[in-house]
């Protein structure tokens, strides 16, 4: 699992994520992941367009960070194109939790409001 901090205007962040994140992609990641998103007090969009698979350690994650950005007043928001990640997401109720976006256009969007 790689995973790429990009500053964006305002107070965003982008992590761009490719890869598995299973146990291990988690494992390789999720401190950095936790930093770059929650601690630095930010709101974070997640780009999942390179990921190729999504486990329930994955899931796990991202929800706690949701979480943690929640009570912090943040926005965390995902970007998911179409196939099969989107349809895992979407089958558990992802979606139900945590905004998601087909494009980065429609997330800045939300991002702004």
């Amino acid at each position: 699992m790689q995973m790429t901090v990009t500053e964006m205007a305002g107070s965003a962040v982008e992590l761009g994520l490719s890869g598995r994140l299973d146990t291990a992609g988690v494992d390789a990641i999720e401190t950095r992941f936790n930093a770059a998103s929650i601690a630095a007090d930010r709101h974070a969009l997640v780009n999942l367009a390179d990921v190729e698979f999504v486990s329930s350690m994955g899931v796990r994650m991202l929800l706690m960070a949701a979480k943690a950005q929640k009570a912090r007043h943040r926005r965390f928001l995902l970007m998911v194109p179409p196939g099969s990640v989107r349809e895992m997401l979407e089958t558990a109720a992802i979606d139900t939790l945590i905004p998601m976006f087909e494009t980065r256009d429609e997330a800045l969007v939300h991002l702004t409001r």
